[in-house]
């Protein structure tokens, strides 16, 4: 499969994980994860499985708008750089949000 095809499937099961089944994320971190929230550095799959489950709202839906993918280094990884809207229940207007993730 092409990287960017792989890149679209991973984006896809990600969201689709993070707003169905967010607990179901640590095993799609590793200890040398980190995610970086509102300035906030969060380093390891546990610690950011906690703060993405301590998040205020239960529910959420992710409008995708882009993936894009890039190779990165030598050794063959890629970048995927995300972009979209996020919707909560019962909010009106959209929050933006983008993400980069290296694989």
């Amino acid at each position: 499969m092409d990287p960017d095809q792989l890149s679209k499937h991973f984006v896809e099961h990600y969201y689709t994980t993070f707003d169905t089944n967010r607990l179901a994320l640590i095993n799609l971190y590793q200890e040398g994860s980190m995610l970086t929230f509102e300035g906030e550095k969060i380093q390891g799959a546990q610690s950011i499985s906690n703060k993405l489950n301590s998040l205020p709202f239960q529910q959420c839906k992710h409008n995708i708008s882009t993936v894009d993918c890039q190779p990165s280094g030598l050794s063959g990884g890629w970048v995927v750089f995300v972009s979209g809207n996020l919707q909560l229940p019962g909010e009106e207007h959209l929050l933006k949000f983008s993400q980069v993730k290296p694989h």
